[in-house]
């Protein structure tokens, strides 16, 4: 049986099904499309319930752009403050790569979708170096390309509203 938020991406139709070519260049029988999902409040709501209440933390954190709605999300759905990492950090203003308070901080790395984790590895590895305390990863959806095998390698636990496998099982 397909959990809540797994229905709610295909009723939304964010897990299309056809024939697809990735940015790889790799082609699917199915397209996971979870930015445009979460420019639905009741959607996005949901995943942030999911994981605000599953889930330890003092700030949520997402990579820029896909994560950040959700880290928002779970932050209004904790009460508890959120951060946001750039992918490139910014030389001029407030330089940095992070917005928000995460030095000495236990913090929940949300990401929208993960394929082998590599952009959130690198929030992981950007947290790490601002003196953030992260060993969770949160991901909407997980393609089980290697991500999971990723993260363990660097001590840390991914874990995932939605498996790809439980939807193409349907």
């Amino acid at each position: 049986m397909v959990n809540a938020i797994a229905q709610m991406l295909i009723d939304s139709g964010a897990i299309e099904f056809g024939d697809f070519v990735l940015a790889s260049g790799a082609r699917s029988r199915y397209y996971v499309d979870i930015k445009t999902a979460t420019t639905n409040p009741v959607i996005l709501g949901a995943i942030g319930k999911a994981i605000a209440e599953t889930q330890e933390f003092e700030v949520v954190a997402g990579v820029a752009v896909g994560a950040v709605p959700v880290a928002v999300a779970v932050s209004l759905a904790s009460g508890k403050p959120f951060a946001v990492i750039r992918k490139e950090e910014k030389e001029h203003g407030k330089s940095g790569a992070i917005i928000g308070n995460v030095r000495d901080k236990t913090v929940l790395l949300v990401e929208d979708v993960t394929t082998s984790g590599g952009s959130a590895l690198y929030g992981v590895e950007t947290l790490r170096s601002a003196g953030a305390r992260i060993d969770t990863v949160v991901t909407v959806v997980d393609r089980e390309a290697g991500a999971f095998e990723t993260f363990a390698s660097h001590g840390v636990t991914l874990s995932a509203l939605v498996r790809i496998s439980e939807v193409l099982d349907e």
